[in-house]
């Protein structure tokens, strides 16, 4: 059976998601858990591929991988109790015919989160600047790919303490929405307008954008038009995320204390 799983990961300790020797990856640990649970030997005769590659710091909401297995409830049943506390499988479905993670998304949506946003609703007026097809050249790593991608959505909007840009596209190139992330940053702070952003979208690019820290980056979403069947998570993986959220509550209050002190 051709399976496929939803699932989340913090990027923090892995240098990004793609399989490297001797270095712990997001692939490499997912690849690790499916053979102790002998769901497959060889990755490749079992297809094991994921939605598309992450950078090293960057995290995911909603990752997906497929592959191959003759025992489908092995791992639906087992993988979250042997995958690292910091990955977690959060949905599954049977694959239909022709499915690749990467090749069947029909969009993908990615967050970035602003500590210090500044003008949120200045930012949020730029983000549209995005939306539609534009040659992206200025925003990304190209290399010899067409610099060209379609935005469906964009918008900055707050969440807590964060402002958050959210984008929405059919598909991305290497660093992008980082680099969409400086430039709103700029906007945020006064340094550029919205104008700046449609002028780099509109001709060849003379310079890229400095991509942003790869920290505050999340892939959010993909839509494959199909439904997965939610998994619970484990109790270790849940153990992880309340003491990270314990501890970013501790941060936040030592950051509020020191910001009052220096006023």
């Amino acid at each position: 059976m051709n399976l496929a799983f939803r699932f989340s990961y913090f990027g923090d300790r892995f240098f990004g998601s793609q399989m490297q020797p001797d270095l712990p990856t997001v692939e490499g640990e997912f690849i690790g858990a499916c053979r102790h649970l002998g769901l497959f030997e060889d990755w490749r005769e079992a297809c094991f591929a994921t939605a598309g590659r992450t950078d090293r710091g960057v995290h995911a909401r909603c990752q997906v991988c497929s592959f191959l297995t003759d025992k489908p409830e092995l791992a639906i049943e087992a993988l979250n109790r042997v995958l690292p506390a910091d990955i977690w499988c959060t949905g599954w479905a049977e694959a239909p015919e022709g499915f690749h993670p990467r090749y069947s998304a029909v969009s993908r949506t990615y967050r970035y989160y602003f500590v210090a946003p500044g003008d949120v609703a200045a930012m949020h007026e730029a983000a549209q600047e995005f939306v539609g097809r534009h040659d992206f050249s200025a925003f990304a790593r190209a290399g010899d790919r067409n610099p060209e991608r379609r935005i469906l959505a964009s918008r900055v909007l707050i969440d807590g303490r964060f402002a958050v840009f959210e984008v929405t596209g059919e598909s991305f190139l290497w660093n992008m929405v980082r680099c969409m992330a400086t430039a709103l940053g700029r906007v945020g702070r006064g340094e550029a307008e919205a104008t700046e952003i449609a002028r780099l979208l509109a001709g060849p690019a003379e310079q890229r954008v400095a991509a942003a820290p790869p920290e505050g980056l999340i892939l959010w979403d993909i839509d494959y038009g199909i439904p997965f069947t939610p998994l619970s998570i484990d109790a270790r993986s849940s153990r992880y995320l309340d003491d990270r959220h314990r501890y970013h509550v501790l941060m936040a209050e030592v950051s509020a204390h020191l910001t009052s002190d220096l006023r």
